[in-house]
């Protein structure tokens, strides 16, 4: 598996241009990818602010990760369509019958593929060496289009897990 994501991601944004990143806790198939991926495309085309269409784009990222931009150099995202990105959000939770809003459990890239750790089980996965302080994690914290392509797959030790782990 390659991480390269980041020639997806919209070039004529803002750099400031507001991220919010949503983990499945399973891979989607590829039906459920594709079916995903075009209601992201519509939901994306037609976000309104206030009436305003907001620049926007719906990314469905290795299979696991929805992702919404939006530039807001021309139109502010209010808190009504940011209500209405996670309406969708539940929206495809409930139909794809998959949790998108665990924060607890966190994503790492380990053997070539993307594995879920609870954050209660840290410790004991660095412990064990099935984590490093090398191992590359998911950071779905990042607010910007500029921190989503340079902070959100990043080692433990350059993250925020760093304070929170014994033994790093």
């Amino acid at each position: 598996m390659e991480l390269h994501y980041q020639t997806l991601l919209p070039q004529q944004y803002s750099k400031f241009a507001r991220v919010w990143v949503y983990q499945a806790a399973r891979i989607f198939s590829i039906q459920e990818a594709l079916e995903i991926e075009s209601r992201l495309d519509q939901f994306a085309g037609n976000w309104e602010s206030h009436g305003d269409p907001v620049q926007a784009t719906g990314l469905l990222l290795f299979g696991r990760f929805i992702i919404f931009i939006a530039d807001e150099s021309k139109v502010v995202v209010s808190g009504c369509s940011t209500d209405a990105s996670v309406r969708e959000i539940k929206n495809i939770e409930k139909e794809f019958r998959v949790g998108l809003f665990d924060r607890t459990q966190l994503a790492f890239y380990i053997k070539d593929k993307i594995e879920l750790v609870p954050l209660a089980q840290i410790n004991d996965a660095l412990e064990k060496k099935f984590l490093t302080k090398d191992t590359l994690y998911f950071n779905n914290m990042v607010h910007t289009l500029e921190e989503l392509k340079t902070n959100w797959i990043i080692p433990i030790e350059k993250s925020w897990l760093q304070q929170k782990i014994v033994n790093v």
